[in-house]
C-alpha cells in the first residue's frame, strides 16, 4: 500500500463500518479550503493541530475545580479534557459513529478557558460582558494559534466546540445551541459525565464532601463508586441513543439519557452546586483568584503595549479589550499569578 492512497482507504472503511447516521470525514468542510493529506483523513488532521497547540500544552496548568490544591491526584483542565476524550470515544465507538471527529473536539472544547476555572471566567466575563469559554474555545482556534492564523479546523469539529456548553440546569441541557452532529453531540453529554463525577471524587479527596452525603437514591440509580457512576452512565447513554440513531436528521438530538438516569445526574449535579462550587465560588481564595484576573485584564486592556508583541501582532486590529481579554484568557494559573506579582508586588534593592 503506498501513502497516497491511504487516506481514501480509510475513507472507505468509515463507510462501510460507519453508522448511516456518523459524520464522514470526506465530507467535511473548513473555513479555509486545503489540499487533502495523503495519509490522514480531515478529523485526523483537525486532532493532530489541536495536540500540538500551544493553547491544549497550557492545559496542564490550568484549574479544572480546585485552585492550587495540596496533592498530586486533583484534575486539571488537562486531565478533564482527557477523561471527557476518552468517554466520549467508548460511546462513539459502540455506537459506531466517527471516533477521529469526536476525539478532535473532545481535545479542544476547552482549549479557551481562563486560569482558576470557572471563578476565572465568571471574573472576565465581569470586565469583559458576554466572555464565555466555549466561545473563547472557537476563537483559540479560529483566530489565536499559529501566530493568528489559527488551526483551520473542520467546520464540524468547530460546531462541536462551541455547542458543548451547558446551562446549569441539566447536563444535557443547551447553552449555545445544539450541535449539529452526532458526535459533537456525545463529546457534550461526556463533558457532564466526566464532570460530574471526577468533580464529586475531587470534593471528596479534598474532604469537603462525602459519599454519605450524596442522597441515597443518587447513589442507587448512578452507583456507589465512580467507576461505577461513569459505567452505568456511558452504558445508558449507549442503550437510549441507539435507537435514536436510526432517525437521526441533522440537528436532531439523537444522544441522551434514559430519564431515571438524566435526573439522578441532574440531583448529582445539584448536589455539587450547593455543597461543592458555591461554598468554593464564596472563599477567600476564589475572591483571591477572581481580583488577580479583573485586575490584569483592566491592567492590559488600558497597557496594551505590555503584551508580548508575539502573541499581540496579529490580534491587534481587534482592539485593546479584545486583546487583554484573549491574553489573560490564554494564561495558566502559575503565569497569571506571576504577571500578577510582577505587576502589583514591590521590588526592594539590596543595599551593601
Amino acid at each position: 500500500m503506498t501513502t497516497t492512497c491511504i487516506r481514501e482507504w480509510i475513507e472507505e472503511r468509515e463507510e462501510a463500518w460507519l453508522h448511516p447516521a456518523a459524520t464522514r470525514s470526506r465530507d467535511a468542510s473548513r473555513p479555509h479550503p486545503e489540499s487533502p493529506c495523503a495519509v490522514r483523513t480531515a478529523f485526523q488532521r483537525d486532532r493532530d493541530r489541536v495536540i500540538h497547540s500551544k493553547a491544549f500544552r497550557r492545559l496542564k496548568h490550568k484549574t479544572q475545580v480546585f485552585i492550587a490544591p495540596d496533592g498530586d491526584h486533583f484534575r486539571t483542565r488537562l486531565t478533564h479534557t482527557l477523561e471527557v476524550t476518552q468517554i466520549a470515544r467508548t460511546i462513539g465507538r459502540a455506537l459506531r459513529l466517527n471516533e477521529d471527529l469526536i476525539e478532535a473536539i473532545g481535545l479542544a472544547h476547552d482549549l479557551g478557558h481562563t486560569p482558576f476555572g470557572h471563578t476565572g471566567e465568571r471574573a472576565l466575563a465581569r470586565v469583559f460582558p458576554g466572555f464565555r469559554h466555549n466561545e473563547q474555545s472557537l476563537r483559540v482556534v479560529d483566530r489565536i494559534e499559529k501566530d493568528g492564523r489559527g488551526l483551520n479546523l473542520t467546520n464540524a469539529v468547530r460546531d462541536g466546540i462551541l455547542r458543548h456548553s451547558k446551562l446549569v440546569s441539566s447536563i444535557m441541557s443547551e447553552a449555545a445551541g445544539r450541535p449539529l452532529t452526532p458526535e459533537a453531540q456525545v463529546v457534550k453529554v461526556s463533558d457532564g459525565i466526566a464532570y460530574i463525577n471526577h468533580d464529586l471524587d475531587d470534593a471528596v479527596r479534598a474532604g469537603m464532601v462525602r459519599l454519605a452525603d450524596i442522597p441515597k437514591r443518587v447513589l442507587q440509580i448512578l452507583g456507589e463508586t465512580h467507576a461505577e457512576r461513569i459505567n452505568r452512565l456511558v452504558l445508558d447513554v449507549i442503550t437510549t441513543s441507539a435507537p435514536l440513531l436510526d432517525t437521526f436528521t441533522p440537528g436532531m438530538q439523537v444522544i441522551a439519557l434514559s430519564s431515571s438516569m438524566r435526573e439522578a445526574a441532574d440531583e448529582l449535579r445539584t448536589f455539587l452546586f450547593e455543597h461543592v462550587y458555591e461554598p468554593l465560588n464564596h472563599s477567600p481564595e476564589t475572591q483571591k483568584a477572581e481580583a488577580i484576573v479583573e485586575y490584569l485584564f483592566q491592567h492590559y486592556a488600558t497597557h496594551p503595549e505590555e503584551i508580548p508583541q508575539e502573541f499581540a501582532a496579529a490580534l491587534i486590529d481587534d482592539g485593546p479589550e479584545r486583546v487583554a481579554a484573549d491574553y489573560v484568557a490564554s494564561m495558566t494559573d502559575r503565569y497569571a499569578l506571576m504577571k500578577f506579582e510582577q505587576l502589583r508586588i514591590p521590588r526592594f534593592w539590596v543595599l551593601t
